[in-house]
């Protein structure tokens, strides 16, 4: 690695010059020294620690004496090491403190599991994220969690996409382990019953860091590009781990296509262009092939699920060559489908959308009438936004600029504000 890589100081930062520890590299092996450490001495705070401190040595150490042909197995030796030394010396604190002679030795202590001298050779990724995502854990503490142990990124990060203080996120994470530690949780894979379950959570929590840096839902940002390459790169870790499993493929599949669009997503001027509206060749068409091409795979040979058929929804709209030639038909069915695997007010919005580019606006105005009873939607933007689009082009303007309006005082995000806006003043 030369001159100009994205680094990890040691002061937690990120730098350019002089240092041979990139991002990539660490974030790449993260899981899989912090998941060894676990397995081997069964605590995850100090694992992370370790593993940490280990980042740190390399930082001082290999820009002198070059990277290590085996980089991963360096940081789990280093981990290990700075690991035993401070469980040591814990031992021997508490041996001064207490009076009992009996108490159990330190190396008993930290004896390493049967299969300690294998831990380089193992990739842990799987298990350690099913461990973020144990039942215990409050779901958006999962998502700070996998983000922290087997993103990589530092409490810091986490905390500013997500728009809290460092503060409250390092609670929030402090308290996910915690309860990992009290539930008695340990590094193992659980047992084959509860896999399909816990890789579902883990599916789901990868979504939310997704969706969340695909439109951030506060805040002056549109994207969250780092959040939206963490989730791409553990969803192709997952996927390499399960490659038959149907969902991981679908998943994968969805963020592709969705990311596929994201330059044309906003103007010259920073401002939020829809999807009818983009210019098409600014689109990623690696991204649109890897994702259709994943979609279609899994829809041949996997049980059907709800993941699949957003992707499938997702390719139909990236295949289009421009937003007259969607088949909204085809939209319309897989939506359908959608309600009937996963149902809920999004999908059934989104349905609504679909059936008035088949039917008319006012076959989605009369569904939409039945959807604002739903509470969840009631006070959503979304809602209001479609209401909005669908009046405008049923030719009520007045009445769809108010809704434009209302939409855009419900949403906290500024790139939507902005956008919704400059459609009530159009009108």
């Amino acid at each position: 690695m030369g001159a100009g890589t994205t680094v990890v100081d040691a002061d937690g930062s990120h730098g350019t010059e002089g240092s041979v520890v990139a991002d990539e590299l660490w974030r790449s092996v993260a899981p899989q020294v912090v998941g060894a450490l676990v397995r081997r001495y069964r605590d995850f705070d100090r694992a992370e620690e370790a593993a940490q401190e280990a980042l740190l040595a390399a930082a001082a150490q290999w820009p002198d004496e070059g990277v290590p042909d085996d980089p991963k197995a360096w940081l789990i030796r280093v981990g290990s090491r700075r690991l035993v030394d401070r469980l040591r010396s814990d031992e021997a604190r508490a041996r001064r403190e207490l009076a009992d002679s009996a108490r159990t030795p330190a190396d008993d202590l930290v004896s390493p599991s049967p299969d300690a001298g294998r831990s380089a050779d193992r990739d842990d990724t799987l298990t350690l994220l099913l461990l973020c995502c144990h039942p215990a854990v409050a779901p958006a503490s999962r998502i700070a969690l996998t983000l922290r142990a087997v993103g990589g990124l530092t409490t810091t990060e986490i905390a500013h996409a997500f728009l809290v203080p460092e503060a409250t996120m390092a609670q929030r994470i402090s308290r996910a382990k915690a309860r990992i530690r009290e539930s008695g949780a340990e590094f193992r894979m659980p047992p084959a019953a509860e896999v399909p379950g816990r890789v579902r959570d883990v599916l789901h929590v990868l979504y939310l860091v997704f969706t969340e840096g695909h439109t951030s839902s506060a805040g002056e940002q549109l994207h969250r590009v780092d959040l939206t390459a963490e989730a791409i790169r553990l969803a192709r870790r997952l996927h390499a781990l399960l490659p038959d499993d149907g969902e991981v493929s679908g998943l994968l599949a969805l963020m592709l296509l969705t990311e596929a669009r994201r330059p044309a997503r906003v103007d010259d001027a920073g401002h939020l262009v829809p999807l009818a509206e983009q210019d098409r060749s600014r689109w990623h068409t690696a991204y649109v092939v890897e994702g259709v091409a994943l979609v279609t795979d899994a829809l041949t040979r996997a049980r059907l699920g709800p993941y699949q058929v957003q992707a499938a929804i997702a390719a139909v709209h990236d295949e289009a060559p421009s937003a007259d030639a969607t088949d909204w038909e085809q939209v319309l069915a897989l939506y359908g489908l959608l309600e009937q695997l996963a149902p809920g007010p999004v999908v059934s919005l989104n349905r609504t959308v679909a059936l008035a580019m088949v039917e008319g606006p006012a076959a989605g105005l009369d569904v939409l009438d039945g959807l604002a009873q739903d509470r969840r939607l009631a006070r959503h933007h979304r809602l209001h936004a479609v209401r909005a689009h669908l009046l405008e082009l049923a030719g009520e303007t007045e009445r769809a600029r108010e809704s434009y309006l209302l939409a855009s005082r419900l949403t906290t995000s500024i790139p939507e504000q902005d956008h919704l806006r400059r459609k009530a003043e159009a009108l």
